[in-house]
Formats: structure tokens, C-alpha cells, sequence
């Protein structure tokens, strides 16, 4: 009575609180069979439901039994069951209430969950009693059968009549990608008795194979878990790896019936001098002869070949309709066809051509009969390959009597002819084999016919040529691609069975019969050329004979080494159940832990059993983080953490014996939090960290100093007050409360100052992990708004200085001579500068003892005096986790002479009067008569208008936005805010039409005079040990800076005028690109990005750097590239030519007069317009950066005057020789085809009415194979001026072939014609060129006898 009264007590809590406690939905997809797949079983579950009780439910509700199956989340990447022994709630398991929880239920231990009897009703009882109609397997044509309702799309298929792998006795196999062919072929082979007990009876031999490579081997494993495996599915890949085939041959679907010839011919090579070296032979090779016969004197030539399947034609060569059943496509296999009219036959008897008769005849059938029945063709019409999808019956049982030819014994002469490795004339047979035909044809297991006599025949019984139907392999899909399985049936019990990958299920006939094929709709012509449908594509069938007919072996009659085999393959299975247990019961969470003396934050993945105690879990962490010997384990904790947020969400006081697997919340792939491994010094105390805190990180700011400390960690509560928040920060940093302003940094640069004394943390944006400023000190700066104080200017300068490591170029002993002259690094920074030589060793050695400290921005000493210019700096707080010292660094330095030392240097306060007389005024002036066109040969990157400051960082050249909302165009030298919106200057978009900067205005002032932003640097070392010559600078700029400015700050260092070097940004690949943009900020930059510095004179404004390639129309490669140079706007054709001369004599050893080479459009590799001397860069030719130009050097004064003049490029065609000339220029006054005859009449002396001509296809120099090019070219068009379609030839630089129209085409050979086409392939290979059109060709299927390809690129 005790029970039922604790129910009947339960009920009405459950009732009471069920309105406010939460549910969890759970939506549960069953993958242990097909028929599931696409099913969901929905339950919403209290969120106290333990794990243990949703799996009865789910038990329950599925109709298994509870314990056969595991459940585990949908969307995790790795499957990690839920616990199902967990006392937990959903909720502390991770589920999450009001939202929908996806779980998976999956096998157990690879075997299908067991289904619960059916008296309760729970469990699915439409198994077999469903009526045959609504049985199928796989996707139907769309014909409106029951229960299909649409044709294959995805691996999922449908089963009214599934059964679990324990009812059907059959291992399914797992599909690595498109290996569903392969698949097929497989299961079909394992289910011949023959076949396998053949494999079977074979011993691998260790010492002869690698058993990785040995395709017998792998095939015999597999043989052995298909037949003993406890797994619903098992892998293929150990076979596949066999084969030689890698991963991406998984992802190429193949023909079924190209793989079993491949895999036999495999078998063959490998088996040689075994017992089985002719199994493959006995079983499915049979025999036919080729004839012919000559119809008036009765002589029959033919010869016997071999073959091991028959092919049969769905619907012969332009007929309408399709054989109707395989008896009628065998009959017309062997239809014989007369030769007559222009196909007679030359008879050796008659000595003449005479009508004869040609023809195949099956001779012997083997034991095994394999036919395919070739649905896919191709057609010549749409030139696509199409599956044909027509209706093919075959019968279960197949008699082959009638398709042998009782006039093979009547012919009266016949002439043997019996190499069946000969020419293969007119056969269709399918398999070409080299070995030779053996006479004695009692050798075969198969029925051979040819030396019996027609009474002989006669007596025989008809039963001894009738094959039984065992195996229907099914395509289903369309040429284009689909899918495969096979239909089955078990020579044990006469049951069909469907072996669809890793389902395997029981069919019946009716299902057999729906895969002999036929599309709905009209029945014209290739009217299903895109169908998609499902039919049978090979059938399997075995002959009859119950003297050969064999059973499989049972596992008791293995040979001994296949039962050795059995038990170590046992073994293995159980090793792996144990693995996989082991795994099920392990969580695996990411464990991060700054290290105490690396000093960085390092990751790892704890893997940690489920029952290991937190105590044993924080000593594995211990051991992984590799701090043995650092800290004491006593100093260190697990805490929980969220790493996203930078938040320690709670620590786990009092919970060390708690066993992991209840502490994390049970055993799953993934985490949404993450454990910290903290660790304490000695003589600290671990602080508790409670659920509902937030976490605040504090940077005390010095106003006096003008730095900013490394951050505090202080834990709040979101509804304290920002009083008691100041109180707090107070307690902990030992600042006044009464003074104190805390400003917020939201996100990045979004500074906010929290004011309301009573508004709480919460209302004011705090988060998990926040970050915050504060200040305490009698200064008057907090009566200033907050956005005009100094806090603000050195909150915002913080938020945006970046940290980036300059690589300087090697200095020759020019450039220090330049130096010295340069007014801007004066006698006294010159040997300051050698003097930090002398002092570097002492800073980076305290830098190396520093290398944390230099990681965390904590401005300290940002603006130290003018006088104190060595100073150090870093780019961002929150790299930091303790206070640095950054006094201790810049002690050495603090030499008599470093005020103007410029190894490490501080420029924020440069005025305008200061810089003005830096620059001497030949700078200015060059600038303005742009009379210096000097260059560099760099093949760098130059940006166009269409470009931004670096090519691969931002593609458009729109304003960059920045986080405060202001745009890198409009940013000036100073720092706008809001009261300083009224002193806006724009001298930075003074030339934004140029399309390129000038590091000068229009006064020839420098640009970045005005610049007054955050720059510092500091000496730094390459730690891959760069050359003495190689300096490195670390800089700490603010990246509003413009590059022009950011340019002038670096001159000390580089030692020449910014104008003459060039700045490099380096990517991740070492690839580096130019930035030229002198207007815009640094902005796309950002933390530890690298920067190359190259001497070389940078562009000034109107000017673009250019490519020249030298055009050598005659030559193999016509494009040749030569130098780069500069061009001005305003600058015209002949000057850019005359400073072209000595930069080609210098550096291409070119000696060239102005008037003997011209400059033309470079479009690709097209040469285009001739450029004429008159012509100037930007008003009758547009320029852009990164322009390339061609050179072409003239045999002859210049001929093109004007533009109105057209300059082509003519090669004639000679036939008879079967050769092109060499190109000319021809110069048209006019674009009329009358005048271009004239003048290629003139060139060639070809009359004009027999001159044809056509126009060159594709890139220079338009190149066409000499076979093709008589009638690939459209000859001769109907137009009478160039410009005009088909031709369109409006520019410069066309190619014109012609030909005279008498001239005979030369006849070639066929020897000829192969030797030319070899020629000419090697030749168009050469340039790029393609002979013809040639369609993406398929991946050839192959079987590597040698463990994987050869890497020959001659090998097909």
C-alpha cells in the first residue's frame, strides 16, 4: 500500500508545479535505420526529467529497449552519448529549457537497438503484413507508385518493410562518400558461394605482401566481418587503401561494371601461381566466336574471343523504341548482319567482293553469367550523356538455349582463326583478354557447347543451360550521377534482400520487378535524356546444377587460418567496444592557463574520466600545462571560465572530491564554457568566485605620468550602484572614492564615464568581463566635459595606438652620407644614433627579461618631456596580467646625449614651424616640375583610384571607417571631437581626383607638417637572426596617423627623405605589398602587423609607376617582360621614350634610336593602340597605376601618323605547304576590307579576286593548329569594312590570317597526318594553346597493384 500512496502523493506536486517549471523540449531524429531517418519523435519534459528517465521515455516512445541504444546531441561534431545511468537533471546536462534540444539516437556499440515487444503497442507493427504493393526499396520513377514521392536526392531512402540487422543476419557497409558502386559489387560477391569460399580457401603468406597492399587480404577481412561482425555496417576503407586509391577516390563515383572488370583483373595479377590463379575464368569467363560468311560460296572466316559479361543494348542506334527484355536484346546480340552494296566482304575463296553475313555466336557460357545492360549513351544531338530509362524485363529464371547457333556445325568450310587477342573487328564483347584461347574446353567449370554434335545436344536436358537470377545491381538517378545498391538474393533461404550501403533489408519479388525500369510521359526519342529513375543497370545470374551448386561455409568449416583470422578481427571489435566505453565515459574541455614564466596564455584539452575527482582532475591539468617544477601544485586551482569574455564565472570551493562528470554537468563533445587553470604565489590567497558576478578588469590611470597601469581584477555584482562599485575599486587599488572617475570602455574605443551615483552596473552596459579606467587626484581636469579632458585625449590616444615591428633597409655608405646632409638629422642625432649601437645591448637586454612587459599597452611615460625621449611603450592592456615596471627599462638609456637620440624617439609635439625649414626648396621645386624620373626596378603595387592603401586589405577606396564613427579621409592633425568640430581642414582631400598622393600640397609644403599624433619607437632584435645590416624598429604609433606622416617620423631611422624610400606591408605569407595611399590612416593596420622599409624614390603626385614589355610578334613567347619606370601625367609619348633610352641601355642592354621602337597598349598579351609621339598621358591616354606598356622595337622608320590610321597584323596561310608565314604589319588608312585585300595582294603578290582572309581567334598570336585552321576559320566574310560583325576589328593590333583560294590543300598520310598532329600538339602545348575542344574527361577508375599510383606524368 506503501507505493501507490507515495504516487497518489506525487501527483498533485507535480500537478502544482508543473505551471511554473520550465519544460525542455527534446527532438529526437532515430538513424539506426532508413525507415527512421526522416522521422522526429518530440517530447517536452519537465527541466527536473533526469537523464536516465528521458531515455525510458524516449524508450518508450520509440518502441525499444531501454539499455540497446545510446542518445547524443544532433549538432556536435564528435558523438559523445549522454550518460544514461546520469541521476542529473536536463537542465545541469546541458539542455536548455524553452528552446529546442537536438538529439540523435544511434546504435549501441554498433548494433541495432532491440525492439520492444509489440503487446504494449509502443513498438512499429507494420513490418511484414504491409501489403506487397506498398513495399519498395529505394527511389521509384515518377510514375505514381505508392508510397514514392520523389526520385533520389540524398542518401536517405525510404522502406515500408525495414528489419533490423538481427532479423535479417546481414552486415551493411558504411559509404566513405560516392563508394555506393563499390558497395554493391562487394555484398553481390560476398553473397557468391563460389566466390567466397574460393577467398576463403586462400592463405595469405606474410613474408611474400604488405597485408596493408595485398587486395586478397583485404578482401578476405572484409569477407570475415560481413559474415561475423556484431555491427550493423562496417568500413571499406581498408580494402579501398588496397586498391592504392586515396581519400579523393572515395569522392568519384564509377561505373559498377568497369569496377569488376578492373577488380578482377586485379585479382588475376595478384593470384598468379596460386590455386586460384584461374578462378576468375572458371567462373565468369565464357566464350563467343566472331564470324563472317560469305554468302556465295559459304567460306566463313572468324576467330574466338573471350569475354566475362554480356552487354546488351536498351535501345539500338536510332530506333524509337527499346527491347522490351533482356531475351530480346540477347537475341539481338547475336543477330547476324549482311555486308552488302559498299560494305561487301573481299572473300579469300571467290577472290572477290562479295555479299556475306557477320555475325557473334555464344560458343560457351560461363558458370556465373553477368550481363549489363547498358543504360547510359550518349547523344548526338544535345552532345550530353543521357541514361535511358526505358522498361527491360528479365526473368528469374533465364534459359540460354536458344541463343546458340546450330549453323556453327552445318558450315561447310571454315577457317580457323583462333588468337582471341587479334583485332578486334565488329565484336561487342566485352572483355579483350591477351591470354590465348585454350581448345580444350573441358578445362572450364562452364558449359561449352562448340565440339558437341546437334544430337548430343538434343539429349542433353534443357535444365543444364538455365541460369537462376541471384543479384540485380540498381542505379537510380540519371547520367549525371546517382546512386547504386544491390538486390539480393540468399542461395541459403531464397530471400531477397536489399544491400542499400549500411541498410540492409528484406524484399520481396514485387520489389525485384519495379526495377525493370520505364519513365512516365512521352515515349519519344531520348525523351528521358535528364530523367532521373531507378533500374537495373547489371544482373548476376548462376547456372543451375545441383552437382556444382555450392553452400557457403559455416564459420565451424573455416580453414585454421580463417579462423585465426575470426578471432583477431574478435579481438580487435572488442578492443575498440572497450575504446569507444572509454571515450563514452570521458569529458573533454578546453583548459587554458597563463603561464608564470612563458607568460602567455596557454591552451590544451583536458581529458578527464567522468568518475575522477576534481582533486585528480586539477593534478592532470597540472601535468598537461607542463608546470611541474614551476609552481607548486598547491598554487593552483581549476576554475570554470569562459574564455570568449575573458570571465572566471566560478571557482569550486569545498567540491575537490566531486567527481568531474557531476561538476561539468555530464560527459558531452562540447562545452558552452571552458576551465582555467589559475595559480596563485605563495604567499597569496585564492579568492572565491561566486555564480552572478561579473568580472571587471581596472587600469588606474596616472594624469601627472600620463600612464595607465596593468589591470587589477575586481568582481562585482550587475546590481551594485556605481557608488558602491567606487567604494570597491577603492578598497582594492587604494585610490579616493570621493574623486574618483570611472570611465567605461564598452567595446573597442567607446569610452563612456559613469556619473549617476545611484544607477546600477547593469543599467550602465556591464557585461561577464568588462573593462574600466579610473582616476582620483585633486586636478581641475574633472570640471573640464569629459570629451575636452586630458583623461579622454589619453583614454582615446590609448585606444588607438597599434604596435608595429619595422624592418629597416641595410644602410650603404651613400645613405649615410645622405644623412649627414640632411637637415633633419643633425651632426648631434647622427652620433647619438651611433651611439645607441653602443647602448643597445644594455636595453634589449632588459627588453629580453621584459619581453611581457612589452606586450601589454600600459602607456606609462607616453609624453614624457621633450628631453626624455627614451621611453617604451605597448600596444594594448589586456595583454597584461601584472604591473610593469617600465622606469626599470628606460634607465640605461638615460645617457647625456639621448634628448636627441633617435633610436627611440617620441614625435607628438612637432609644430609646423619646426618642419618648414626641414625640407631644402630643391625638394619642393622637383616636386612641382615633377623633372625627376628617377625609379627603382621593385615590382611593387601602385594604387589606382579604384584601390585602397594596401590591395589585399580594403578593395574599394571609399573613406575606411573607423570605430568613433569618423571616416580615414577626414581625419586631420588633430584629434576631432566634438568641440573641435569647427576646425576641420581638408588639405588631405585636395587631390582625391588624381588618382595618387603626393607626400606635398600644392605649396610644396610636406603634408604631414600638420600631424601631430602619437608616434614612439624602440630599438628591437629578429629572433630569426637577421645580418648585422638588418635594423628593426618596434613602433608605437596611432594608427590615424597618415601614411605620408608616419613616413616623416620614420626619416631619422631610414636616413634619406621620405621621398625616397617606400613602405612594404608584410602578410602572413611573406607576401608584401606597396602602400602608396599617403593620405589615408593606418587604420587598416593593426597589432604586431610587420612593415619592410625599401630605398627607392617613392611616386610624387600625377605620377604612376609602369611595366614595359618588349612585343616580339615572331617570337614563341611574345610578351617579354623588361623594366619598371615612371610616368607623369602631362608628360607625352616622345618624352616618356626619351627617358626610357638609358634606362634600356642600362638595364636591358638595349640600344635603341628614338624613331626605331614605339610604346602601344598592353591588354593581357594583345598588343593594342600605337601610341603616337604627340600623344600626352592622361588627355589622349588614360593611365592608371600598375599600367603595363608595350615596346616595340621598329625594323623601319614609324609608318602610323595618325589615329585614324589602323595598324593589323597579317600572317598568311600557306596549304600546299601545310605552314604559316611569319607576321607583318600591314597600315590601313581606312577600316575598308577593299584596302586591306589591296595591300595583302601587294605583300604577297596573290591576285586580288583569288585573295581570301579571316580574322585570328583568342590571345596573341592567336595560334591554331595547321590541321584545323583551313576550316575552323570563318574565311572570306561577307562585310566590306573591318569595324562590323562578325569581325569588330575597331583598334590597333588585330590578327589577320590569308590564304590564296587556288591553292590545293596538301594530302597527307595517315603517318603524316599523326606526325604533324604530334608536332602540332607539342607546339600549341608550348603556348597555351588548345588544338580543339576537349570536354572535361572522367577520372579513369583504377586498381593499383603496387600499393598507390605512380607519380610518371607520362603514365595514363
Amino acid at each position: 500500500m506503501m507505493v501507490p500512496s507515495e504516487e497518489q502523493q506525487l501527483v498533485p506536486k507535480e500537478i502544482e508545479s508543473a505551471a511554473e517549471e520550465p519544460r525542455v523540449l527534446c527532438i529526437v531524429q532515430d538513424t539506426t535505420n532508413a525507415k527512421t531517418v526522416n522521422e522526429r519523435l518530440t517530447l517536452n519534459l519537465p527541466a527536473s526529467t533526469t537523464v536516465n528517465k528521458l531515455y525510458e521515455d524516449v524508450a518508450h516512445k520509440a518502441g525499444y529497449v531501454n539499455g540497446t541504444f545510446c542518445l547524443g546531441w544532433a549538432n556536435s561534431g564528435d558523438m559523445a552519448p549522454l550518460d544514461q545511468a546520469s541521476e542529473m537533471s536536463l537542465v545541469l546536462s546541458g539542455f536548455e529549457a524553452g528552446k529546442r534540444n537536438f538529439l540523435q539516437l544511434t546504435d549501441k556499440d554498433g548494433e541495432q537497438p532491440q525492439i520492444a515487444s509489440d503487446e504494449s503497442g509502443t513498438a512499429d507493427s507494420s513490418g511484414l503484413d504491409d501489403s506487397s504493393q506498398d513495399r519498395f526499396i529505394g527511389p521509384l520513377p515518377r510514375d505514381g507508385t505508392v508510397g514514392c514521392s520523389s526520385d533520389y536526392s540524398s542518401p536517405s531512402y525510404s522502406y515500408s518493410s525495414i528489419l533490423n540487422k538481427s532479423d535479417t543476419g546481414y552486415v551493411g557497409l558504411v559509404n566513405q562518400a560516392m563508394t555506393c558502386y563499390l558497395n554493391s559489387l562487394l555484398q553481390t560477391l560476398f553473397m557468391t558461394p563460389e566466390f567466397r569460399n574460393a577467398l576463403y580457401n586462400w592463405e595469405f603468406e606474410d613474408s611474400e605482401e604488405d597485408p596493408v597492399n595485398s587486395i586478397p587480404y583485404q578482401l578476405q577481412r572484409l569477407f570475415v566481418l560481413l559474415q561475423t561482425s556484431k555491427k550493423r555496417a562496417i568500413e571499406t576503407t581498408d580494402v579501398t587503401r588496397s586498391f592504392g586509391w586515396d581519400s579523393s577516390e572515395a569522392w568519384q563515383q564509377h561505373d559498377v561494371q568497369e569496377l569488376c572488370r578492373v577488380m578482377f583483373d586485379a585479382l588475376e595479377q595478384k593470384w598468379k601461381q596460386t590455386e586460384q590463379a584461374d578462378l576468375i575464368n572458371q567462373l565468369y569467363q565464357g566464350k563467343l566466336k566472331d564470324y563472317v560468311r560469305c554468302l556465295e560460296c559459304g567460306y566463313e572466316s572468324w576467330r574466338i574471343d573471350t569475354y566475362l559479361d554480356i552487354p546488351l543494348v536498351i535501345r539500338p542506334f536510332g530506333a524509337s523504341q527499346a527491347f522490351g527484355s533482356v531475351e530480346e536484346a540477347l537475341q539481338a546480340f547475336i543477330q547476324p548482319e549482311t555486308l552488302d552494296g559498299p560494305n561487301q566482304y573481299f572473300c579469300e575463296r571467290c577472290k572477290k567482293k562479295c555479299d556475306a553475313r557477320k555475325g557473334l555466336r555464344f560458343l560457351h557460357f560461363p558458370y556465373l553469367l553477368t550481363l549489363q545492360l547498358k543504360r547510359f549513351d550518349f547523344d548526338y544531338t544535345t552532345m550530353h550523356r543521357i541514361k535511358l530509362n526505358d522498361r527491360m524485363t528479365f526473368p528469374e529464371e533465364l534459359d540460354m538455349s536458344p541463343f546458340i547457333d546450330v549453323e556453327d556445325e552445318k558450315s561447310p568450310q571454315t577457317e580457323s582463326c583462333t588468337d582471341s587477342g587479334a583485332e578486334n573487328e565488329g565484336s561487342c564483347h566485352s572483355d579483350q583478354m591477351s591470354n590465348d584461347f585454350s581448345t580444350d574446353d573441358a578445362v572450364d567449370e562452364g558449359i561449352c557447347l562448340d565440339n558437341t554434335s546437334s544430337a548430343e545436344r538434343a539429349l542433353k536436358p534443357k535444365s543444364s543451360l538455365t541460369f537462376e537470377l541471384f543479384s540485380v545491381m540498381v542505379h537510380s538517378g540519371s547520367a549525371a550521377g546517382g546512386h547504386y545498391y544491390a538486390c539480393i538474393k540468399s542461395f541459403s533461404d531464397s530471400q531477397w534482400y536489399s544491400f542499400n550501403d549500411q541498410h540492409v533489408s528484406k524484399i520481396t519479388q514485387d520489389d525485384i520487378r519495379k526495377t525493370y525500369g520505364g519513365s512516365s510521359g512521352s515515349r519519344g526519342y531520348y525523351s528521358s535524356a535528364f530523367a532521373s529513375s531507378t533500374n537495373a543497370y547489371m544482373l548476376m545470374y548462376r547456372l543451375k546444377d545441383p552437382s556444382r551448386n555450392a553452400k557457403f561455409l559455416e564459420v565451424e568449416d573455416f580453414p585454421e587460418h580463417i579462423k585465426r583470422l575470426v578471432q583477431r578481427e574478435k579481438e580487435s571489435e572488442e578492443q575498440e567496444k572497450r575504446q569507444r566505453e572509454i571515450e563514452r565515459n570521458t569529458c573533454k574541455i578546453k583548459l587554458f592557463c597563463m603561464h608564470p614564466v612563458k607568460m602567455m596564455m596557454m591552451e590544451n584539452k583536458l581529458e578527464v574520466h567522468k568518475d575522477k575527482t576534481l582533486r585528480e582532475a586539477t593534478e592532470m591539468a597540472y601535468k598537461l600545462m607542463d608546470l611541474d617544477g614551476v609552481v607548486p601544485l598547491d598554487c593552483c586551482r581549476l576554475v570554470k571560465y569562459d574564455e570568449f569574455h575573458e570571465y572566471l564565472e566560478r571557482s569550486y570551493e569545498g567540491e575537490e572530491d566531486m567527481p568531474m562528470g557531476l561538476l561539468l554537468g555530464g560527459v558531452k563533445s562540447s562545452y558552452m564554457f571552458d576551465l582555467l587553470l589559475e595559480i596563485r604565489r605563495p604567499d597569496q590567497v585564492f579568492q572565491p568566485y561566486k555564480p552572478g558576478e561579473v568580472m571587471v578588469k581596472v587600469h588606474v590611470v596616472d594624469l601627472k605620468s600620463e600612464s595607465i597601469a596593468a589591470p587589477v581584477s575586481v568582481r562585482a555584482y550587475l546590481n551594485q550602484t556605481i557608488i558602491e562599485f567606487k567604494q570597491l575599486i577603492a578598497k582594492a587599488t587604494g585610490l579616493c572614492a570621493e574623486t574618483m572617475r570611472v570611465v567605461l570602455e564598452r567595446c573597442y574605443n567607446d569610452l563612456r564615464l559613469l556619473y549617476v551615483p545611484n544607477k546600477t552596473l547593469k543599467a550602465e552596459g556591464f557585461f561577464r568581463s568588462n573593462k574600466v579606467f579610473v582616476e582620483s587626484s585633486e586636478s581641475t581636469d574633472h570640471q573640464a566635459v569629459f570629451t575636452d579632458s586630458v583623461l579622454w585625449k589619453l583614454l582615446d590616444r590609448h585606444g588607438n595606438t597599434i604596435r608595429l615591428f619595422v624592418s629597416l633597409p641595410e644602410q650603404s655608405p651613400g645613405s649615410l652620407a645622405n644623412r649627414t646632409s640632411y637637415p633633419k638629422a643633425s651632426a648631434d642625432s647622427e652620433d647619438s644614433f651611433d651611439g645607441a649601437k653602443g647602448s643597445r645591448k644594455s636595453v634589449e637586454a632588459i627588453l629580453e627579461e621584459s619581453t611581457e612587459k612589452l606586450k601589454n599597452l600600459s602607456l606609462q611615460q607616453q609624453q614624457q618631456p621633450q628631453q626624455q625621449q627614451l621611453s617604451s611603450s605597448t600596444s594594448d592592456s589586456q595583454k597584461s596580467s601584472e604591473h610593469s615596471d617600465f622606469e626599470l627599462i628606460e634607465s640605461p638609456a638615460q645617457e647625456p646625449d639621448a634628448a636627441s637620440q633617435p633610436s627611440q624617439t617620441e614625435n607628438c609635439t612637432r609644430t609646423a614651424s619646426d618642419t618648414e625649414n626641414q625640407f631644402p626648396s630643391e625638394e619642393r621645386s622637383d616636386s612641382d616640375v615633377n623633372n625627376d624620373r628617377s625609379t627603382s626596378s621593385v615590382d611593387s603595387d601602385i594604387l589606382s583610384s579604384s584601390h585602397s592603401s594596401d590591395t589585399l586589405c580594403n578593395a574599394d577606396s571609399g573613406p575606411l571607417p573607423l570605430a568613433n564613427g569618423l571616416d580615414s579621409h577626414s581625419i586631420t592633425s588633430s584629434r576631432r571631437s566634438k568641440a573641435h568640430e569647427g576646425k576641420k581642414e581638408t588639405w588631405d582631400t585636395a587631390e582625391e581626383d588624381s588618382g595618387t598622393d603626393s607626400e606635398y600640397d600644392e605649396n610644396g609644403k610636406s603634408k604631414a607638417d600638420a600631424q601631430n599624433l602619437y608616434f614612439k619607437t624602440e630599438p628591437y632584435s629578429h629572433e630569426d637572426g637577421s645580418g648585422e645590416g638588418q635594423k628593426c624598429l618596434l613602433v608605437h604609433v596611432d594608427k590615424r596617423i597618415t601614411l605620408a606622416a608616419f613616413k616623416q617620423n620614420l626619416e631619422p631611422f631610414v636616413g634619406v627623405p621620405s621621398t625616397q624610400f617606400k613602405v612594404f606591408r608584410v602578410y602572413a605569407n611573406n607576401q608584401e605589398f606597396e602602400s602608396v595611399r599617403l593620405n589615408e590612416t593606418l587604420s587598416s593596420f593593426s597589432d604586431d602587423n610587420k612593415i619592410t622599409i625599401r630605398l627607392g624614390r617613392a611616386l610624387k603626385k600625377g605620377e604612376y609607376r609602369v611595366k614595359v614589355y618588349q612585343l616580339l610578334v615572331n617570337d614563341p613567347e611574345p610578351c617579354k617582360f623588361l623594366l619598371d619606370t615612371v610616368f607623369a601625367k602631362g608628360m607625352t609619348v616622345r618624352q616618356s621614350k626619351e627617358e626610357l633610352l638609358p634606362q634600356l641601355k642600362d638595364q636591358c642592354k638595349l640600344d635603341l634610336s628614338i624613331d626605331r621602337f614605339r610604346l602601344r597598349k598592353k591588354t593581357w598579351k594583345n598588343p593594342g593602340t600605337v601610341f603616337l609621339d604627340y600623344h600626352v598621358y592622361e588627355e589622349d591616354i588614360n593611365i592608371s597605376s600598375n599600367w603595363e606598356v608595350f615596346l616595340e622595337v621598329l625594323e623601319e622608320p614609324e609608318r602610323m601618323k595618325s589615329m585614324s590610321q589602323l595598324a593589323v597584323l597579317t600572317r598568311r596561310w600557306c596549304p600546299a605547304q601545310m605552314k604559316l608565314e611569319v607576321f607583318q604589319e600591314v597600315v590601313l588608312e581606312s577600316s575598308g576590307v577593299e584596302e586591306l585585300k589591296e595591300k595583302l595582294s601587294e605583300l604577297s603578290g596573290i591576285p586580288l579576286e583569288n585573295l581570301e582572309f579571316a580574322k585570328g581567334r583568342g590571345t596573341f598570336p592567336c595560334d591554331i593548329s595547321v590541321l584545323e585552321i583551313h576550316q575552323d576559320l570563318d574565311w572570306n566574310p561577307k562585310v566590306s569594312t573591318l569595324n562590323v560583325w562578325p569581325l569588330y576589328i575597331c583598334d590597333d593590333g588585330a590578327v589577320i590570317f590569308y590564304r590564296d583560294s587556288t591553292e590545293e590543300l596538301m594530302e597527307l598520310s595517315e603517318e603524316q597526318r599523326n606526325e604533324l598532329m604530334k608536332k602540332e600538339s607539342s607546339r600549341l602545348l608550348k603556348t597555351g594553346h588548345r588544338i580543339s575542344y576537349s570536354p572535361r574527361k572522367e577520372k579513369a577508375l583504377k586498381i593499383y597493384l603496387d600499393g598507390g599510383p605512380t607519380k610518371d606524368p607520362g603514365q595514363d
